[in-house]
């Protein structure tokens, strides 16, 4: 082998390892939903806005629906972006994981920055996007008042995701490989269009990071109930057929409407509680 193509080869071989190593560092769920789950998200939380602020989300309704994947896109980008769609939250011990401290500051103090990066900082993330929105909503700044309100529903979504919450983030430790994106992806492509999804109203959230680790603590608590009709459905099957998604639609088709339509709800209220704590500013049309 010439000595140029020896360094050709090794430079390939260097990215292609660098790929694999950060395939086995960061959890491989980071796209939940997918794209049609945040879009349909975003769409139904509009439906959970009381009317003095509806107008604004309804008249910017395409600009939220492209930009609510924005996160999901800086990912390739910036691989760091990763831990914010995420909190492993088995590995601060049992549910309800009470060892791991919601403020922010309290949890470096016990657990160092570098683990808490790696374990994932989702409701974090939550909170802070709901005061960039906060800020943006008291500033007048309207664009990015746009652009901030799509990036914390396609967060707060995620918090919704049970995959989101789990060192089984795809399900390889149950010997379950993709059923993260069989039951958020695949089903939601699917079936869809058959969804009762009813949200309930907005409402004002009085901590949105306590809320945040609420909605991720609900929805790792879905977790058994989902790997087990993954397992019933496959029953019987050699590959993942029309028949398996039918079985396992049939058995969580429940829990993925249940945790959408929350996320609406809670998508719709940090966007109230943000305009609220902004002080109500009248808002363009």
């Amino acid at each position: 082998m010439q000595a140029s193509s020896f360094h050709h080869w090794y430079r390939r071989a260097g990215v292609a390892f660098t790929f694999l190593m950060l395939c086995c560092l960061f959890p491989q769920n980071s796209r939940a939903w997918g794209k049609n789950g945040h879009r349909l998200v975003v769409n139904k939380a509009i439906d959970t806005l009381p009317q003095d602020i509806r107008s604004f989300f309804e008249t910017n309704l395409g600009l939220l629906s492209q930009h609510v994947t924005d996160p999901l896109d800086a990912i390739a980008k910036t691989p760091a972006e990763r831990h914010n769609h995420y909190i492993l939250l088995d590995k601060y011990g049992r549910f309800p994981f009470e060892a791991l401290p919601r403020d922010y500051k309290a949890a470096v103090t016990k657990y160092g920055k570098t683990k808490l990066e790696a374990n994932g900082l989702l409701p974090w993330q939550i909170g802070v996007y709901s005061a960039k929105l906060t800020e943006a909503f008291k500033a007048g700044r309207w664009d990015e008042a746009r652009l901030d309100a799509a990036i914390l529903a396609n967060y707060v979504a995620e918090a919704h995701d049970p995959f989101n919450t789990t060192d089984n983030s795809d399900g390889r430790l149950s010997g379950q490989p993709g059923v993260n994106e069989r039951f958020g992806t695949t089903l939601i492509d699917r079936y869809s269009s058959f969804f009762p999804m009813r949200p309930n109203d907005a409402v004002l959230i009085s901590d949105p990071t306590d809320h945040a680790f609420e909605a991720c603590l609900s929805s790792h608590s879905w977790l058994e109930t989902i790997l087990l009709a993954d397992r019933n459905a496959l029953h019987g099957e050699s590959s993942f057929t029309d028949e398996y998604y039918d079985r396992f639609y049939n058995q969580a088709a429940a829990i993925l409407i249940r945790q959408l339509s929350d996320a609406a709800t809670d998508v719709g209220s940090f966007w109230l509680t943000a305009w609220r704590n902004a002080g109500s500013p009248p808002l363009p049309h």
